[in-house]
């Protein structure tokens, strides 16, 4: 088990390194890849993705994390458990804020952030680019949405923005100062 951990921990310190990107932008590649309907790769998609978004894995520490993400024990890894392992740890206080700055900017409680849900609750008018004439409305919206949306199909999901939170959650030790800088900037 030591040694999946230590490969796990690699690979998570890679993503970190890369910044608040860096676990989204590995999600992207590896959600390319996967089988649509079981979400879930073999050893030698891993090994694809992995590569394709620069990543330094050893065959054998692709395949710790493998065995350690395939619930099914079917030889694939599972996109969830995958991801669950790589974030960081975070305590329970991040995952709630981060929740429920997810639920404000989710209006229709479908689970999936789009344009039509940002109207409203992101001030696109104070954007300078739409202050100029450059951009619309809608273009300020999808911009905003392509800072957590990793597969860019134009919608965020619950755990896209989890994602994205996780890499700027890493570089800040205090819960308190977390979960203060979410709360203010999504005015929970």
């Amino acid at each position: 088990m030591e040694a999946v951990t230590k490969a796990i921990v690699k690979l998570r310190t890679e993503c970190l390194e890369r910044g608040a990107a860096g676990i989204k932008g590995l999600a992207r590649h590896l959600r390319i890849l996967a089988d649509e309907k079981s979400q879930s790769l073999d050893l030698e998609g891993f090994l694809k993705g992995l590569q394709d978004a620069g990543f330094s894995l050893e065959r054998e520490e692709a395949q710790q994390i493998l065995s350690l993400c395939d619930k099914s024990q079917n030889g694939t890894l599972d996109f969830t458990e995958f991801l669950e392992a790589l974030r960081p740890p975070m305590s329970e206080a991040r995952k709630e804020v981060i929740s429920e700055a997810f639920q404000k900017l989710d209006k229709t409680g479908d689970g999936l952030v789009t344009v039509e849900d940002l109207q409203g609750v992101y001030q696109s008018q104070a954007h300078p680019k739409f202050k100029s004439g450059e951009w619309t409305e809608e273009q300020v919206f999808r911009s905003f949405l392509d800072s957590f949306d990793s597969d860019k199909d134009g919608k965020v999901t619950a755990e896209e923005f989890l994602n994205y939170y996780s890499g700027i959650s890493a570089s800040i030790e205090s819960d308190e100062y977390f979960v203060d800088m979410l709360k203010s900037a999504w005015k929970l």
